[in-house]
């Protein structure tokens, strides 16, 4: 059994078992193909990416580079999380009109609300310019010699490659850059604001339901995509009208059951699932924990003043969810880890590559890599901690720190590039009115007397009563005059002295020594792909999550965390009321969302035992920028839209394991449910096509 458990860890999986893999859609024909047909799917290879017809790829958005959203409408209606579009959200909200707490729907196009900066991007073809990235670049170059060679040979790709004017062109490293692919991309940056539940809704659960199942949260929001008189992208406009999509995804009143196909479309973030086993020890034996207790300490302040005062709440709102987020599935991944036994299966597994790399003659070649490792890490571990726990305290968690980190970097240009002096003020400038528009001095302080002993045992909080930096008027006074007395304000401010020390050093020796040590283990990673492809050819290796536009494909299933517990597949609005604490900031009901509950007032939008279904959970392999992403079915029609993992499944971007690692969706049903019954917003349902695919 352990065997094959090695073999499901690197996908030698027979067909009919295949779960797991982040797949680049260009290139799903023959053995993904027939995967997906065993799990189900009733689509082919060309139903999903196609580039001289419509197909599924086209109505899949890169939501703001960091998550993705899919077209819902012939006229660019999308579908997103309410947590990617938190920020946008909470732009536009204010005391008086409080869109976090009472939600926001635009009930004609002239309420819709734009939304500065925002984008959607989609893909419109990927070609693989593997030969052309690798041109010229041979073994006996040094690490730094090879990169050189790749940027200027990806620089003319991109100037090689056939666009239209109005495109882009991306090129993206895969496993582990033994493998390039070009991205030809269409950007629109007119993105509105359509409709978004309350919090109470949107965030239901907020912190002690991420991560964990049973989840009851109708994490979704709505925005549309606008577009030029001629269908392309365009700046924001009064002239712009909304987009007609080449593909928009129909919606399937029929929901979901336990063995149902799911695919889930859209734009992973970062994964490591080729890690050696050091690795994975020191990330979650030594790295990860060091983290945790610095965002835990941060969020004990920043929670407690949400909870005492409606004005942080809405200030701090987003800025708690960020800091949370990463926080819970630190922990979840540990847990994880442990729970599979991940790090010793991947030490059993690494035996066997090494009787591979026997048995193939290899060893004079490879069989180096995996001591390397060993000593590799040992030298690492230490400055990557300590260069991440002031990452955590300098960009994370203090915004005095942030301030003044940003400030070290205007100074820096000032003595050595003057010629950039004014552009980085500029950009100082505008992060000092962004902080400050959600900025509340004492919730700073407090957090400050919290995670500062973490990084530094000499700390001093009457920096915020001398400092300049915490009252926006006077952080932008510091910025007037000459370069030369700029900097002499900087260095006279009492925040700034304080933080200069740590900034330097992370500047001239920390980071320093972080590139210096982490340059050879990625260099080794590559090596180590290479190796294990070459070791072991017939395995299946799908690349890295990148940010880039995959394909990872399951079925709706149940799952068991520990002994004599399961979770079934799908939770419903039940639970919604079973967990209801009137006035709790994470647990409290809308009062219309109860009495559409008392009434049992679902409309066409309960499942075949009359429940409103919320959320389900599948067997798709997913990460970070999978949020907003479409749960498709078999058909090629929306289900669901992911949002969230299993706590113990969080670690599936180091080892996914199919027993425990499940993604959760929110139910499509009970999307349109808050759209229709509770927002009263009937004329976006009508906008959608509704289909009954199991009732053919």
């Amino acid at each position: 059994m352990k065997y094959i458990k090695f073999l499901f860890l690197f996908l030698f999986i027979q067909v009919t078992a295949q779960q797991g893999g982040m797949w680049i859609p260009s290139l799903l024909e023959g053995m993904n193909e027939q995967e997906m047909k065993s799990l189900g799917s009733k689509l082919s290879a060309k139903d999903i990416y196609d580039v001289n017809n419509s197909s599924l790829k086209d109505a899949i958005g890169h939501f703001n580079g960091g998550c993705t959203s899919e077209v819902i409408s012939s006229k660019g209606l999308i579908l997103t999380n309410h947590h990617c579009g938190f920020g946008q959200i909470q732009s536009h909200s204010s005391l008086e009109n409080d869109y976090l707490k009472n939600g926001f729907w635009a009930m004609n196009l002239a309420e819709e609300l734009p939304n500065k900066n925002l984008f959607v991007e989609f893909i419109v073809r990927i070609e693989d310019v593997t030969t052309k990235a690798l041109a010229g670049v041979t073994d006996a170059m040094s690490e730094r010699e090879k990169q050189s060679a790749i940027d200027k040979n990806i620089n003319a790709i991109k100037k090689s490659t056939k666009k239209e004017d109005w495109q882009l062109v991306k090129v993206s490293p895969f496993y582990k850059g033994n493998q390039y692919f070009s991205f030809v991309t269409e950007r629109f940056e007119d993105i509105r604001l359509v409709g978004a539940p309350p919090s109470s809704i949107g965030k239901f659960g907020s912190d002690t339901d991420n991560w964990v199942f049973p989840r009851h949260t109708g994490d979704f929001s709505l925005f549309r995509i606008y577009a030029d008189k001629n269908n392309r992208p365009a700046k924001y406009s009064k002239d712009n009208v909304p987009y007609k999509p080449k593909h928009f995804l129909p919606v399937s009143l029929d929901g979901v059951e336990e063995g149902d196909f799911t695919m889930v479309f859209g734009f992973p973030g970062r994964t490591n699932e080729y890690l050696p086993a050091t690795a994975i020890k020191h990330i979650t034996q030594e790295f990860n924990p060091s983290n945790i207790a610095i965002r835990e300490a941060a969020l004990k302040e920043i929670d407690a003043q949400m909870k005492a005062s409606d004005a942080v709440r809405i200030k701090y709102a987003s800025k708690q969810a960020r800091i949370a987020n990463a926080w819970k599935k630190w922990i979840g991944e540990n847990l994880g880890i442990q729970k599979s036994n991940a790090i010793q299966q991947r030490i059993e597994f690494e035996e066997i590559f090494k009787k591979a790399l026997k048995e193939k003659g290899l060893e004079g070649k490879y069989g180096n890599i995996l001591p390397e490792f060993e000593k590799l890490y040992k030298d690492f571990s230490s400055i990557n901690i300590k260069r991440r726990n002031f990452i955590e305290v300098f960009l994370v968690t203090n915004e005095l720190m942030q301030m003044a980190f940003r400030s070290y970097e205007l100074e820096m240009v000032a003595k050595n590039r003057p010629e950039l002096y004014e552009k980085v003020k500029t950009s100082l400038t505008g992060r000092l009115k962004g902080i400050h528009k959600n900025y509340d001095v004492n919730v700073d302080k407090g957090v400050f007397k919290n995670v500062m002993p973490l990084y530094n045992k000499n700390f001093d909080a009457a920096i915020y009563e001398s400092t300049s930096f915490t009252d926006l008027e006077k952080a932008l006074q510091l910025l007037e005059g000459s370069p030369e007395e700029v900097v002499k304000k900087l260095n006279d401010d009492a925040a700034y002295a304080y933080a200069k020390p740590m900034i330097q050093e992370f500047y001239t020796q920390i980071n320093p020594e972080f590139q210096q040590k982490n340059q050879p283990i990625v260099a080794l990673q590559k090596q180590y792909m290479k190796a294990l492809m070459g070791a072991l050819p017939k395995a299946r290796y799908f690349p890295d999550a990148n940010s880039t536009l995959r394909v990872t494909y399951g079925q709706v299933r149940g799952y068991s965390p520990r002994d004599a517990v399961y979770y079934n597949p799908v939770s419903y609005l039940d639970g919604v009321i079973e967990k209801y604490v009137p006035g709790d900031y994470e647990f409290d009901v809308p009062q219309k969302l109860r009495d559409l509950y008392k009434a049992k007032d679902y409309g066409q939008y309960a499942d075949k035992n009359g429940k409103v279904p919320v959320c389900f959970l599948g067997t798709n392999h997913t990460t970070g920028g999978n949020s907003g992403s479409p749960a498709i079915d078999a058909n090629g029609n929306l289900v669901g839209l992911n949002f969230d993992r299993v706590w113990e499944g969080t670690m599936s971007d180091m080892n996914y394991d199919p027993e425990i690692c499940r993604n959760i969706m929110v139910d499509l049903r009970y999307v349109l449910f808050i759209i229709d019954k509770y927002a009263g917003a009937k004329h976006l349902i009508d906008e959608m096509k509704l289909v009954h695919p199991k009732k053919k």
